[in-house]
């Protein structure tokens, strides 16, 4: 979802773009001719150096799906994912041209756990349960590259905005059907973004020498579940006024239904602080674009 819209962004500012894949002959037939596609397989070795020589910078955009029904095992492939897989690039990285001046490596707003309605900047410390401890793992190993010259930036984006993929694509059907609404009382924040603004902001602070460290990306007002509801029920002209119970999600999606249940008020401080414009900061407009 992220990564074929960050590569047409590079490709059309005049970049040169390598890509990193699991299947290089899938990546190569959904990105089309003039990128440079190598396969690796993330958590059994490091990545291929000749892939990385010559290269200014990488976008760290790898990781399991955590929207999904958690049990061990896919609990242990989310973290191995971030955790192994962002060592073994690092260790790769430790090695290549000195060209290589930065590593903007993907995270997510789920570092600050389960919150109530209390402002988060950056300067928020890591959360309590699964997906904090995730996150803080996949944070620790993309930090590392620091001991080896690189200038590190940890995009801890929200919940992306678009209708090819993430949580919006998976709410659209029952709203178009006129059956959404507020989740588990929906008084929990939001931390949205659209997708625009993610593709934006990483390449913001690839170009931006002082960007480092933690930045979260998410639009300047998050927003309750409830208002994102309303908000979605007016871009698809559907009413949105069918609440849906937290046990239900729970016995949907055990324990994973708690990034749904429970929020956080994730805030751009950093971006802000950097002169970030961001493209879409009205819900409202943000979801008609989204969806169209």
């Amino acid at each position: 979802m992220i990564g074929r819209p960050v590569v047409r962004a590079l490709r059309e500012r005049g970049d040169e773009v390598v890509v990193l894949s699991r299947s290089a002959d899938h990546a190569s037939s959904v990105l089309g001719g003039g990128v440079d596609v190598f396969e690796w397989q993330p958590t059994d070795k490091p990545a291929p150096k000749e892939a990385l020589e010559g290269c200014d910078g990488v976008i760290h955009l790898l990781g399991e799906p955590i929207a999904q029904r958690w049990s061990d095992a896919s609990k242990k492939r989310i973290r191995e994912s971030r955790e192994i897989g962002t060592r073994n690039l690092v260790a790769a990285l430790r090695d290549v041209s000195p060209r290589m001046r930065v590593l903007v490596s993907q995270s997510a707003v789920g570092w600050y756990g389960p919150h109530g309605d209390e402002p988060l900047d950056e300067s928020a410390p890591s959360g309590e349960g699964f997906e904090a401890e995730a996150v803080a793992v996949w944070e620790r190993e993309a930090t590392a590259a620091e001991e080896h010259g690189l200038r590190v930036v940890r995009t801890r984006s929200g919940v992306v905005l678009s209708a090819e993929g993430g949580a919006l694509e998976k709410m659209l059907p029952p709203f178009k059907m006129g059956v959404g609404g507020p989740v588990a009382g929906g008084r929990q924040y939001l931390p949205w973004v659209h997708l625009d603004d993610v593709v934006g902001a990483m390449l913001f602070c690839l170009d931006n020498e002082e960007a480092r460290g933690p930045v979260n990306v998410t639009a300047p007002e998050p927003v309750t579940n409830a208002e994102f509801s309303k908000a979605l029920g007016r871009a698809l002209h559907r009413p949105a006024v069918m609440p849906v119970p937290g046990f239900a999600l729970k016995l949907l999606y055990g324990d994973m239904a708690e990034i749904v249940t429970t929020g956080k008020r994730a805030v751009p401080k950093r971006l802000q602080e950097l002169g970030y414009e961001f493209r879409h900061p009205d819900l409202d407009e943000a979801l008609r674009e989204a969806v169209g």
